[in-house]
């Protein structure tokens, strides 16, 4: 077989694995219970394992449940004591918890059986309160119910955890111990949904934290430990900042300064915490204020560990934290700032300190009178300051602005003090410039990037600098924004997956001439013979990147079999594909090498740029795959040779950072190197279409209904988006076919003295289908109806959903529809459902205005009671539109089914958004 330099020994068979080996951790007690011999990959452990470990025979004697009864056994404090000190403490490295220890105790219900039946919060001891932390943290890694077990006792359930916020008193922790402290801080804050840690937990991050900001004064932080929490944590994190991370005096050598692991990943999970508190509306009210006060990330972005090699994570976290700081929010009410409205506060903020520098700075003068477009770049604010001394840097930044305390320790240093000033009044990119200007495409630098996108599965022991989908949001662009960017790192990480499968089949190797060639091929890739720039648009109004850039690329299908060619002739207009740039290395990389190297190294990969097909023509020039009508279908003609020219569209943002590099930095001209060109399945190339399109809803305002608009961000009254909460209900509802006959109608409200009536008034003595039903007040206002009961109704029972006073009238009139016709096929279709009460009242809800979510497992007609709700809906409001949309084209296809099997319009419109899902279907 041909050798092929630049790889190494990579085994590049192993689609969609991971391509980096896990170490093996250094401390023993975190080393899994067995290893392959010659692997550093762990192995799971099995059943007999876990049998044998001595923490399962711990666990029999004293916790484990045989015959549906607890071991006699007396509960024992220094059985926790020992466990903590000998299998659960961690004293130095990465890991601040052996994983595979605690995951024997999780088994065991060492929380459940053993911790919280003794807790008791006058006797427990450190040890306990620590092991319940890493149980409850274990629980929150493997994503399962963490609190559930603590509900029988909910007024203990507040004492442990006002024991875990005072924790700290009188105790040092190590490094490890402040770790799990952290997440446990973490995972309670990312739990404001259940009321009792609500309760407790929002009680160190509220109002009374304010009592801790500066007012040129110390403060004892003994004297409340609910106000001094936050203010508590965040400067003991600034001191481990300071001294923890490196054992060194930190000097200009940073970079080669040895870094403890242990304390990097605690200030890692530190800016986790910030910045959950930040994007979460009740707790960035009063915290956002006191993250300010003390300037955590001027100290943050002037640390040592933020220009360190190991402080990668931890320097794009400290980004995260910066970008919600200056979220554009108004925190009182949680209103998003327009763009003009963030402008205008910029401006105004930076007005009143150019007249407190006019007034009391005199060497600020220049800046005073300076207009401020020319000095509220940061560049510009830098220069201005450097007049100033460091005493009066220090009275401007402390006394006159009070952006910081004079007490604090960092006061002394110049730079920060600068960069307190400049982090202030610097204007701040729009969010919406940020996102416009962002690349749809990734490129080499954030496909290989660990810290967003790990090549191993997460395992939930680290932090990755990645936004989280919470319960809440702080505006609908901050939900939008997070979906984006997750969506967008998803799809890369399956474009890096597509890029590792299909070059190693190319044999890239440098010939003679010292131009790397190819003697392989590909499926998905192909060499490319000619590549050139063929237009670039001058930008829009307004904007810098150019408004379109379009380039050639020319390739030959030569040596591919016919199949595979007529994959390539089939590409059309919109597809996207990747242009990248392979430079093998010229000799074979040596174990040590391999072992070591990345992936870009052992496939030599240099640069990799998207780019959208804007059309494909054969050897001639003819245009294939063309939808446009520029070919007419009676013209149209097989390819001709084997050489394909596709007209590309590339990323004018990324094209934009590109050549800014080359002028600006001297970088290499990225789209001179190109020597490949790589495809993608169809199926799974729809990735910029659709960050598109959450990208034009980021640029809209208000594409949310209003009554939706806070329950969809996790506020206010869960019940206020439920129709009996809606203006406008509809009174009277002309059910069409929903009843197969008067009884029927009864059988659906048996808490309810059914009156039939004639369309005159007059009492029906024959009442036949179909009806309009007057909703009486009960009914509309009945919560169980809205679907806050549904889960407690059993179908089986025959129970009413409604929940209203007995025998109260329902007032029914029943009405002879149109005639349609004398013949028999002008007859419609008629609804052949007995809905249950429970699908009528889903009905009656799914007509109304608000959200309706109908829930159940499959088979229970949910299907047909939204086909229904479509029917009913429509002959009550003709003028409204309809969306329906669907997890599956299947599922799609069973909803119009049905619909075509009702008397609908053919021009059915709706404006109703039905929720409908169960373990197999959304709609």
């Amino acid at each position: 077989m041909t050798k092929v330099y630049g790889t190494g020994t990579y085994d590049f068979k192993r689609h969609r694995v991971a391509e980096y080996p896990l170490e093996l951790p250094s401390h023993p007690a975190e080393r899994p219970l067995e290893s392959k011999p010659g692997s550093n990959l762990p192995s799971s452990i099995t059943l007999s394992e876990i049998q044998q470990d001595r923490l399962t025979k711990i666990a029999v004697e004293s916790w484990i449940k045989t015959g549906g009864k607890l071991p006699e056994k007396p509960f024992d404090p220094e059985v926790v004591k020992e466990i903590y000190v000998t299998e659960l403490k961690v004293i130095s490295g990465r890991k601040p918890v052996p994983l595979q220890r605690v995951m024997i105790l999780e088994v065991s219900q060492y929380l459940e059986n053993y911790l919280w039946p003794n807790f008791d919060p006058d006797t427990a001891t450190f040890e306990h309160v620590m092991s319940m932390i890493l149980m409850i943290n274990e629980k929150f890694r493997e994503n399962v119910a963490a609190w559930i077990c603590f509900h029988d006792r909910d007024d203990l359930f507040k004492k442990f955890l006002q024991k875990v916020l005072r924790l700290k008193e009188g105790r040092d922790l190590t490094i490890a111990e402040k770790t799990n402290y952290l997440v446990f801080m973490i995972n309670a804050f990312q739990s404001l949904e259940d009321a009792v840690v609500n309760e407790i937990v929002l009680s160190v991050a509220g109002l009374q934290s304010w009592h801790t900001k500066s007012k040129g004064e110390k403060f004892d932080l003994s004297s409340s430990p609910e106000a001094n929490f936050v203010r508590g944590l965040i400067e003991e994190f600034v001191e481990v900042l300071d001294h923890g991370v490196f054992a060194d005096e930190v000097d200009d050598t940073a970079g080669s300064q040895l870094a403890d692991d242990s304390s990097v990943l605690y200030c890692e999970r530190f800016m986790e915490f910030l910045i959950d508190m930040l994007n979460q509306l009740p707790t960035r009210r009063y915290l956002r204020p006191l993250v300010a006060d003390i300037a955590v990330v001027a100290k943050c972005r002037l640390s040592a560990l933020y220009k360190h090699e190991k402080g990668k994570l931890f320097a794009q976290l400290v980004d995260l934290l910066q970008f919600y700081e200056k979220f554009e929010i108004k925190d009182h009410d949680g209103t998003q700032l327009t763009d003009d409205e963030a402008l205008q506060f910029h401006y105004d903020r930076f007005m009143a300190f150019q007249l407190l520098a006019f007034k009391k700075i005199p060497k600020l003068r220049d800046l005073s009178l300076a207009n401020i477009g020319s000095v509220h770049k940061s560049s510009d604010l830098r220069r201005r300051l450097s007049v100033l001394s460091l005493e009066d840097l220090r009275d401007v930044v402390c006394s006159k602005l009070k952006l910081v305390s004079g007490h604090d320790p960092w006061a002394d240093s110049k730079d920060f003090l600068t960069e307190v000033v400049v982090s202030s009044f610097e204007k701040q990119q729009s969010q919406k410039e940020a996102i416009n200007a962002l690349p749809l495409y990734p490129n080499e630098q954030i496909m290989w990037d660990e810290s967003v996108i790990p090549s191993i599965n997460y395992s939930g022991e680290g932090c990755l600098a990645l936004p989280k989908l919470n319960l809440q949001f702080l505006t609908l662009h901050d939900y939008l924004l997070r979906n984006f960017n997750l969506f967008r790192l998803e799809s890369t990480y399956e474009i890096r997956e597509d890029i590792q499968e299909a070059v190693p089949h190319l044999l890239a190797h440098v010939n003679n001439e010292g131009d790397t060639a190819f003697r392989g091929w590909s499926r998905m890739a192909v060499p490319i013979n000619d590549f050139k720039i063929a237009l670039v648009k001058q930008p829009n109004i307004g904007e810098e990147k150019p408004s379109s850039v379009t380039a050639e690329v020319t390739f030959s299908i030569k040596s591919y079999r016919s199949q595979i060619r007529s994959e390539w002739n089939s590409l059309k207009e919109h597809d996207v594909l990747f242009l990248l740039c392979i430079r093998p290395s010229f000799e074979p990389l040596g174990a040590e090498e391999a072992e070591k190297a990345t992936v870009p190294q052992k496939l030599g990969l240099q640069y990799v740029r998207g780019c959208e097909i804007i059309d494909i023509r054969d050897e001639e020039g003819n245009l294939m795959n063309d939808f446009t009508g520029r070919v007419k279908r009676d013209e149209w003609k097989p390819p001709k040779g084997e050489m394909r020219t596709v007209t590309v569209a590339l990323d004018a943002a990324q094209y934009h950072i590109d050549v800014t590099d080359i002028a600006e930095k001297g970088a290499e001209d990225v789209y001179s190197t190109f020597n490949v060109l790589m495809r993608r399945k169809p199926k799974e190339n729809n990735f910029k279409a659709i960050l598109e399109s959450i990208r034009d809803l980021m640029n809209e305002y208000c594409i949310v209904p209003e009554w939706l608009h806070n329950v969809f961000l996790g506020y206010g009254n869960p019940s206020a988006a439920q129709w009996p909460n809606m203006p406008n209900l509809l009174e009277t509802v002309d059910f069409k076919d929903t009843f197969l006959d008067a009884n029927h109608l009864s059988e659906s409200f048996p808490d309810y003295e059914v009156s039939f009536t004639n369309a005159d008034g007059a009492e029906s003595l024959d009442p036949r289908p179909p009806f309009r039903i007057t909703l009486p007040k009960t009914l509309k206002g009945n919560s169980a109806l809205s679907g806050n009961k549904i889960s407690e109704v059993n179908p089986a029972d025959n129970v009413n959903m409604v929940d209203a006073s007995p025998k109260e009238k329902l007032i029914v009139e029943a009405y002879t529809p149109p005639d349609p016709g004398p013949y028999p096929q002008d007859q419609p279709k008629q609804n052949s459902v007995k809905f249950t009460p429970t699908q009528v009242g889903a009905i009656i809800s799914g007509i109304q205005p608000g959200l309706t979510m109908v829930v159940g497992p499959p088979g229970t007609g949910k299907t047909d009671t939204a086909v229904q709700i479509l029917n009913v809906l429509y002959h009550n409001c003709p003028s409204q539109r309809t969306l329906i949309i669907t997890h599956s084209n299947q599922a799609l296809n069973d909803l119009f089914e049905k619909i075509m099997e009702v008397p609908l319009s053919s021009s059915l419109h709706l404006g109703k958004k039905m929720v409908m899902h169960d373990s197999s279907a959304v709609y």
